[in-house]
């Protein structure tokens, strides 16, 4: 069983927690930790910086950064960066940002899949070390390259995933990106129908099949064999609060839209610790269990096996609750 790790924006870790998971992850040979950015919680960029310095044999990756609040060349010059200090264990996951919050901070969706479109190909021209010129609809830049006057220039090679739910994204995932992150809080089910999305997505590319593009799939993770119940419930506080905020994974992971509805109106936005417990007594067992890896070692472990049998290439462990450290220990020793 390939295991990759995750770290969430929202679990807020403290540096230390955020070492001794990326290091335990880099020691036990899993292949990737995915760092991510998600509403205005935290950066990506920084924790990915230090944990390049702190790691020796792991890939690292944005899980994912949007494409609305850094300029492209930004992005194409920070990943640069990073891939200077860790050559070759660098990936940029990026996707569409969310709304209500990009309307509210001035940076309002439009055309999301045609923005990323633009982006995306002037991030690879200049990754591919050319000067660009690029006119489009959303993305404009006159005659930029990377500026590195003290030695040559070189091509950055750098993977390029996208992290995206809706059929028409998948596709495009499919046309345009090295990989596409899978969602987390979405039934094994789901798979089936995203892999299909894909293809239809690589029929522009007659050189490349599915199998040339990686799929990790997140999976929201919580082990405890002495109360397993208790995992649960960490799991179902973060659906509770994904419902809420980004509704949109609602549609994908089988839950009425009355009731996310409901929770909505009940978290409020941005919501609270007190909102979500009051709130999460809405979601029910059988919701979290088919979205999440939770409970005991081996209920966690058939829903990981559940997500590789329907077209994940491994599982991106995305730690919840309070005993995070433990979680990642009991599934990888089960895994090995």
């Amino acid at each position: 069983m390939r295991l990759q790790l995750g770290l969430q924006a929202g679990e807020r870790l403290t540096q230390k927690e955020t070492f001794d998971l990326a290091e335990f992850a880099d020691n036990a040979r899993f292949e990737s930790v995915w760092v991510a950015e998600g509403r205005l919680t935290r950066d990506a960029i920084v924790p990915a910086s230090l944990i390049a310095g702190r790691t020796t044999h792991i890939r690292i990756g944005t899980g994912v950064i949007n494409h609305k609040s850094r300029n492209v060349a930004l992005t194409a010059v920070t990943f640069k960066t990073l891939d200077e200090f860790a050559p070759g264990r660098i990936m940029l996951g990026i996707g569409p940002w969310w709304e209500p919050l990009a309307s509210k901070v001035g940076l309002p969706l439009v055309k999301p899949r045609a923005e990323l479109r633009e982006y995306i190909e002037v991030v690879r021209r200049l990754f591919a070390n050319e000067t660009v010129t690029f006119e489009g609809e959303y993305v404009r830049v006159d005659g930029i390259r990377f500026d590195r006057t003290y030695e040559a220039n070189e091509p950055v090679d750098v993977p390029i995933y996208l992290g995206v739910v809706a059929p028409k994204s998948l596709a495009l995932a499919g046309e345009i990106a090295d990989g596409v992150l899978l969602d987390f809080l979405v039934p094994a089910s789901y798979n089936e129908s995203a892999i299909g999305h894909i293809v239809q997505g690589l029929e522009s590319r007659p050189d490349k099949t599915i199998s040339d593009v990686d799929r990790p799939q997140l999976v929201a993770c919580s082990v405890d064999d002495r109360d397993p119940n208790q995992a649960v419930d960490a799991c179902r506080a973060f659906l509770t609060m994904y419902l809420g905020q980004q509704p949109h994974i609602g549609a994908h992971c089988g839950i009425e839209p009355e009731l996310v509805d409901r929770i909505k109106d009940e978290l409020g936005w941005p919501t609270t610790l007190e909102n979500i417990k009051r709130t999460m007594r809405l979601v029910p067992d059988g919701l979290v269990h088919s979205v999440a890896a939770c409970g005991t070692t081996t209920q966690a472990i058939e829903q990981i096996e559940k997500y590789l049998h329907a077209g994940a290439t491994t599982a991106v462990l995305t730690l919840l609750g309070d005993h995070k450290n433990d979680t990642l220990r009991a599934i990888a020793k089960a895994a090995a």
